[in-house]
């Protein structure tokens, strides 16, 4: 559930032991996109990922290339580009072809 922290998206994952892990270099600016109509988002909103089109997503990303132990994307959507860090590899074995991902606000 990422939220805003210090003015940056973050998110906090104890089981693979991540606490305030940013999303940096793009990402950040798709998140804003994609949470415009999410109310609240800045206080935490759910995101669901997965490396096969899962029902509702709401995003594509695309791999493009692996730079600094991370991995970029393209979101057609948007026309812009991000950088996942390697935290991606806490729940995939290898960077994904293609992420969809679905946003929605907390219940």
């Amino acid at each position: 559930m990422p939220y805003k922290y210090d003015g940056t998206w973050v998110f906090d994952d104890p089981a693979v032991g991540l606490k305030r892990e940013p999303f940096i270099a793009g990402i950040d600016s798709m998140i804003d996109k994609v949470v415009a109509d999410v109310p609240n988002a800045e206080r935490g909103f759910r995101v669901i990922f997965s490396a096969s089109p899962c029902p509702g997503y709401t995003l594509n990303l695309e791999w493009r290339r692996s730079e600094s132990s991370g991995n970029w994307y393209y979101c057609g959507g948007f026309a812009m580009e991000g950088w996942l860090c390697p935290a991606l590899f806490k729940y995939f074995a290898a960077a994904p072809g293609e992420i969809y991902v679905k946003a929605e606000a907390l219940k």
